[in-house]
């Protein structure tokens, strides 16, 4: 043991080996005795005893040897040794040499620790109060169950509770989900049973407990399975598979990776919806589809607030508690028909739903908790991208799905619907049978349409007529082809009409795109003697009109050009009109069709019947890109037109379209009408653009083909 007898200070080394050796100086002490020394020694005392009450390794001794110690020097020395402090501070008291000084600084030395431990113990009472009261609370809750026992009394509403506890204790919520819970438990226990209060609490403690916060299945990450099950139900859709197979790519190598939040949007019938149940039956995950069209109630998104009678979550909400785990492939369908009135805005609440940045914490207004949304795989459908807002827009992936051509819809008809129309009706492959002609024949005579919802429907009525003829006439087999439709079907209900309805000066064939997939378009123009007005039918749009206008005014101004009289418009109404009167139409890609409808009426020259025109026309004859490009030259494949003139700032368009879906079709890039005008227009047949029309052929009965009564997009 080494005690300090002196202190010392080094004046002078004077040798370093074999050990230290140096002139030293004594540093005695300065006492100025008084009532300021005594009252310091005094007070160091008193904080002394109370450190020594609260450090436990201190024995209470030292309290006892601080009391009987008289010198404030050794005083200060005796307790300073005893602290545990920094070597800086003690050199500083070593060096001290004024008592008073060095006691007033080692005063401030022990309040601050004083502070630290008296903090330190209040934390420690905290805590052990906490577990203190929960301990009592367990006894007397065991007391209280134990009593109920003796006496035989059974009380429901506690044995309720004990049950909502036990369900809390073992569901593992989020921190923020588990103290809500317990909270509400609370409130639920001091509530009598018959009180309104306890079925809403008793309603929303279920609902919290019946979400899959942490419940999710394991995805199957096999790429070539995944492949196998969506060739498997799916023909085509390259775009999507791939999309598809790259997701799972990356998770295989970034098990954090968000899912994506891809859009599908085409025309009915093309397996968008179809498509998220082969997805999530690839990846093996769960699936839930909700439908959105014709929702404007914001609160079926997010839910209603407690507050409310008969409150509820939203559909998303209830659709995962459905799914039972937070990773289900989650199919918004039809999210362009949403709507909006005085209720909220719904497509505004879906901007939390579909951006990977918020919906980690999605609240629902019920349950004002967050719920994580970032491992749930987001499909959205949609016929047309038009009416979905753009930020909503924005947070999607957009993946367009073009309408089926005809070799398409045989193949899928052959390997997908005939298959299952025919288990639905309750035959056998051995007993019906349709060839690839019969087919053809139904998709060219019986259907208008960019998917296979109607083709299938053809199919499932000559599969029923079969069906009864076993029923009735016991017929074992039936092979249909092309020549037996009519029979089964009825008269042909579509005509491909381009050639014979452009035979005559003053009508165009232009390209339409629909909800339902393109569609050709035409444009008729008739002169007669009138005082120059322009009139227009056809329930055309405000846009399709002004396109109208602007055609006409561009051929006036080149009138000369192509030989048209200069009074002429001076002296003819220019009557346009767009058939199928009863279908809106609007769009400003008909600007050139339009113009040369106008020139070829102008002119007496017919405009080539084997061409198609789209593109938007300026005042000074340019030709402008427009949308839809993929639909329109489907449309013109369908209708057995060669060669389609479009844009010349669209040929990106085209290049993305596979070849084999437009065999058969040229194209021309244009970009300006003149160069349009020059191609299309064929000799002349009249001599005057304004002559009376010859008397029409005799009326022919026909079955009028049937109108689609989807706006058309021109």
């Amino acid at each position: 043991v080494v005690q300090g007898i002196r202190r010392l200070t080094v004046t002078e080394y004077v040798a370093e080996e074999p050990f230290l050796m140096a002139h030293v100086d004594e540093l005695p002490d300065v006492v100025e005795e008084g009532k300021e020394l005594e009252a310091l020694q005094r007070n160091l005392v008193s904080i002394f005893l109370q450190i020594v009450k609260l450090v436990p390794y201190l024995p209470e001794e030292l309290q006892m040897a601080a009391v009987n110690i008289e010198d404030p020097a050794t005083l200060g020395y005796f307790v300073a040794s005893t602290m545990r402090m920094k070597t800086a501070e003690k050199q500083e008291l070593l060096e001290e040499v004024d008592v008073a000084k060095r006691l007033r600084h080692l005063t401030s030395i022990l309040n601050r620790e004083l502070e630290v431990l008296e903090l330190g113990t209040k934390i420690q009472s905290q805590v052990q109060s906490e577990i203190d009261k929960n301990q009592r609370e367990y006894f007397l809750r065991q007391q209280l169950k134990t009593i109920q026992d003796e006496l035989g009394e059974v009380d429901e509403t506690q044995a309720e509770v004990n049950e909502l506890r036990q369900r809390i204790d073992a569901a593992g919520l989020p921190e923020e989900a588990d103290k809500q819970a317990r909270r509400e438990l609370d409130r639920l226990s001091k509530l009598p049973s018959a009180a309104a209060e306890y079925g809403v609490i008793r309603t929303y403690l279920d609902w919290i407990l019946s979400l899959p916060w942490n419940t999710s299945t394991e995805d199957n990450l096999d790429i070539s399975h995944a492949r196998e099950v969506l060739d498997a139900d799916h023909y085509d859709l390259e775009d999507v598979k791939d999309r598809i197979l790259e997701f799972l790519a990356v998770q295989r190598l970034n098990k954090e990776v968000k899912s994506p939040i891809l859009c599908f949007v085409g025309p009915p019938g093309v397996g968008k919806t179809s498509l998220g149940q082969s997805i999530a039956r690839a990846m093996e995950r769960k699936f839930v589809r909700v439908s959105v069209g014709g929702m404007r109630d914001e609160a079926e998104i997010r839910g209603h607030r407690r507050t409310y009678i008969g409150a509820m979550p939203g559909t998303i909400m209830r659709a995962l508690r459905d799914a039972e785990s937070n990773n289900p492939v989650f199919m918004i369908d039809e999210i362009d028909k949403m709507g909006a009135d005085w209720r909220g805005d719904p497509s505004s609440a879906m901007l939390e739903v579909l951006d990977p940045e918020q919906h980690t914490t999605f609240r629902d207004h019920y349950l004002d908790l967050p719920f994580d949304l970032s491992r749930v795989m987001f499909i959205t459908t949609a016929n047309m991208l038009d009416t979905v807002p753009g930020p909503l827009r924005d947070r999607m992936e957009i993946i367009s799905i073009a309408g089926y051509i005809e070799d398409d819809k045989v193949h899928i008809a052959r390997n997908y619907l005939t298959p299952r129309q025919i288990e639905r009706n309750g035959l056998t492959a051995d007993q019906f049978e349709i060839t690839d002609d019969a087919v053809r024949t139904i998709i060219r005579n019986y259907t208008r349409e960019a998917g296979v919802r109607d083709l299938e429907r053809q199919i499932g009525t000559i599969a029923r007529k079969f069906a009864r003829m076993v029923a009735e006439d016991g017929k074992e087999h039936l092979a249909v082809d092309a020549e037996q439709v009519p029979e089964f079907l009825g008269k042909q209900r579509v005509f491909a009409e381009s050639k014979r309805r452009t035979s005559d000066p003053g009508v165009a064939t232009g390209l339409a795109w629909t909800p339902t997939g393109g569609d050709i378009l035409f444009i008729e123009a008739r002169a007669m003697p009138g005082s120059g007005r322009l009139i227009l039918t056809g329930q055309l749009g405000d846009v399709m009109k002004e396109s109208a206008q602007a055609a006409l005014t561009f051929l006036r101004s080149v009138a000369g050009q192509h030989k048209i009289a200069i009074d002429f418009f001076k002296k003819h109404d220019i009557h346009v009109h767009v058939p199928a009167g009863s279908v809106p139409k609007d769009g400003p890609s008909a600007g050139v069709a339009i113009a040369t409808a106008l020139t070829s009426m102008a002119t007496g020259r017919p405009v080539n019947p084997d061409v198609a025109l789209t593109g938007e026309v300026t005042l000074t004859g340019q030709v402008l890109p427009v949308g839809g490009i993929k639909e329109k030259v489907l449309a013109a494949r369908r209708a057995g037109i060669h060669t389609v003139y479009l844009p010349d700032r669209n040929e990106a368009d085209v290049d993305e379209i596979k070849p084999e879906l437009v065999a058969g079709v040229q194209f021309a890039y244009v970009n300006h009408v003149d160069d349009v005008l020059k191609a299309v227009l064929m000799r002349r047949r009249r001599a005057r653009p304004a002559a009376p029309a010859q008397a029409p052929e005799p009326a022919r009965v026909r079955r009028a083909a049937k109108p689609t009564s989807a706006t058309a997009r021109a």
